[in-house]
């Protein structure tokens, strides 16, 4: 299973989505915002695959409500697809 570890070094939603795309191989035409993400993070990307998002306390911080937006999408995708596990450690 691919694992991606996402931590509080992410300091804006850039940051997180160049993490996310290196480590899945989003295609190209994967645009930075949340309903490309969904898009992308629900058909594109082969599982099974995990994202565990460490320190989410102090990503939190760093995030504000884009932390929020960004943990519920997660959260969605793992109640629909099967072979996806989202975890904030």
């Amino acid at each position: 299973m691919k694992t991606v570890f996402l931590d509080s070094d992410l300091a804006d939603r850039a940051a997180l989505f160049h993490r996310l795309a290196e480590h899945l191989d989003f295609p190209p035409h994967a645009a930075d915002n949340l309903d490309a993400l969904w898009d992308v993070l629900r058909t594109d990307v082969a599982g099974p695959f995990q994202i565990v998002w460490r320190d989410h306390v102090a990503a939190r911080a760093a995030l504000g409500f884009d932390f929020e937006k960004i943990a519920a999408l997660m959260q969605r995708l793992a109640e629909e697809r099967r072979d996806f596990i989202f975890t904030l450690a």
